[in-house]
């Protein structure tokens, strides 16, 4: 698919039309024998709710974002290289149909789409484009996976001290264990390298951990590169999981036409044309 793709006309032209949609606050995705293999709409479990996202699956990448105009804008861009992803097929829950868990090292979160068929089609492609981008890559496959967050919905209390949440009581989220937690037993700021190179939030419990495991690492020196205790600041929600605007319809996935890839007969999606 890839080596007949890559150099087409028709393929820069879309993956041209992705960078415009993403604006100035986009990366630029052109490059040599990179391939729009499909894109669609799919929901995203956010800290407080499901939201909707579109997503651009390349041979080599993924690529999402929030929705201000379909096809015309969006915002917060999120590459994620296709060595660094895992998929966890899931069976449905209350609140989520043809849920699926993907996991990268700096964030791992729960998607739906639209319907079976949809769903098995997402996972069918991404598997597939990050076996064969394994093999040309001669890269190793990540090993180690950020933890999923716990949706803000589902604890009424601080997971450390049973503190219950109120309106001055926000919920806050330890980014290595991923528990609702109060700003109380989250004060601690420490490095984290697959998630960001600034000091993140974490629980106390999660702190004093990293910190002895880092202290028998360094036979008990003290790093000098971020994990100093800092004092607690106003942690807002991060873009990604800011309220958006609903839309009424799941938007179809589109794919690229291929003989090496298997499309069921009769699904509700549209091939990319």
């Amino acid at each position: 698919m890839a080596p007949r793709l890559a150099f087409t006309e028709d393929n820069a032209l879309r993956i041209a039309a992705v960078e415009r949609a993403f604006a100035s606050s986009g990366k630029s995705l052109s490059k040599p024998g990179r391939v729009l293999v499909g894109e669609g709409r799919l929901m995203k479990l956010c800290r407080r709710s499901l939201q909707p996202k579109m997503f651009f699956l390349f041979n080599d990448i993924i690529v999402y974002g929030s929705i201000v105009v379909h096809r015309l804008w969006y915002k917060n861009q999120h590459i994620i290289p296709l060595e660094d992803i895992v998929i966890e097929d899931l069976a449905d829950s209350l609140e989520m149909k043809n849920q699926w868990l993907l996991r990268t090292p700096k964030k791992s979160f729960y998607m739906s789409a639209a319907s079976e068929k949809e769903k098995q089609a997402w996972i069918c492609h991404i598997i597939e484009c990050r076996e064969q981008q394994l093999i040309s890559s001669r890269k190793e496959p990540t090993t180690s996976f950020a933890t999923t967050w716990i949706p803000d919905r589902a604890s009424h209390i601080c997971m450390r001290c049973a503190d219950k949440f109120t309106v001055t009581q926000r919920r806050h989220h330890c980014r290595q264990c991923g528990f609702v937690v109060c700003n109380s037993c989250s004060k601690c700021r420490i490095v984290i390298p697959a998630i960001s190179a600034k000091p993140v939030r974490v629980c106390t419990l999660c702190f004093n951990t990293l910190l002895s495991e880092k202290a028998k690492e360094e036979a008990g020196k003290r790093s000098s590169d971020g994990f100093d205790l800092e004092m607690p600041v106003y942690e807002a929600s991060s873009d990604e999981d800011s309220d958006e605007r609903e839309e009424d319809d799941m938007m179809p996935i589109r794919w690229v036409k291929s003989q090496n890839i298997y499309h069921p007969r009769n699904t509700c999606f549209a091939y990319l044309e």
